[in-house]
């Protein structure tokens, strides 16, 4: 586990403060643009969240009786994806085998330091009927100091999540903690553009347009300013790919998408 001290500093947005302050001033931000988050994405994204998304369930290949932990995940978007995609498999197999036994679904555990952003996905799941017999959980948790056993998940995602931790090696070697041998790490985070001239114009639309939009639809215009910053302040891919590996994990790979406005990294417990 992580443990600032007195004197370790830490970027919030384009500021540096103390280590320890982190975890409060995210949590205030979240709760804040909780009730929003949605909304934000679909307009901040033009849409396109939900295929960076699609594409990251894509990669993990859930598979029925899969223990999946989806960290920083509270609006549910993420596990909702990977519930179905069980479901699907569960309805596949079911319908291939002669066993008498049923095929069991799994679970979805959805972990999030922030109660606000849990409360406003168990109300989508509600409204949507999921989880209803059972497969999905909504816990209260650190990604630095993860409340699940050492081997006991098949996969870990955390979409939009890990920039927004205090201390990214320890979220990792958490992640590498509570996996199976086998188990897979995917990580969905905004990165560095690859595309050659439009970083100029994408700057200018992140930081005049998206606070503005932040300002109208949430009432907060700040809270979006800092969630552009921290992207800036993010490590490119190939700097987070060396993290992963210092982590323990093998195979690591990144996927760039939209031309490198986010990216996908995965590796495996082996």
């Amino acid at each position: 586990m992580y443990t600032a001290g007195e004197d370790d500093t830490v970027s919030f947005g384009f500021q540096d403060i103390n280590a320890n302050e982190k975890k409060e001033r995210v949590g205030q931000v979240f709760s804040s643009v909780a009730s929003s988050y949605d909304t934000m994405n679909d307009l901040m994204s033009g849409g396109l969240h939900r295929l960076w998304k699609d594409r990251l369930v894509t990669r993990l290949q859930p598979f029925a009786g899969m223990c999946h932990l989806d960290v920083a995940g509270g609006t549910g978007d993420v596990a909702f994806r990977v519930l179905r995609a069980m479901a699907e498999d569960q309805t596949r197999q079911q319908e291939e085998s002669d066993a008498p036994t049923p095929v069991q679904l799994g679970q979805v555990h959805v972990c999030d330091i922030n109660p606000d952003m849990l409360r406003e996905g168990q109300r989508k799941a509600g409204q949507q009927r999921l989880g209803e017999g059972g497969g999905l959980s909504w816990i209260v948790g650190d990604a630095e100091q993860l409340p699940f056993q050492d081997n006991s998940m098949d996969a870990y995602t955390i979409a939009f999540g890990i920039r927004n931790v205090t201390n990214i090696d320890a979220a990792l070697d958490e992640a590498f903690r509570v996996l199976r041998k086998g188990g897979a790490l995917h990580c969905l985070e905004f990165s560095q553009l690859a595309l050659p001239g439009l970083r100029e114009l994408y700057d200018a639309y992140s930081f005049r347009v998206i606070p503005q939009i932040g300002r109208v639809v949430a009432n907060d215009e700040a809270s979006y300013q800092y969630l552009v910053e921290s992207i800036r302040r993010f490590p490119d891919q190939k700097t987070f790919a060396s993290l992963i590996r210092d982590a323990g994990f093998s195979g690591v790979s990144y996927e760039n998408l939209s031309g490198g406005i986010c990216a996908i990294h995965s590796g495996f417990r082996l």
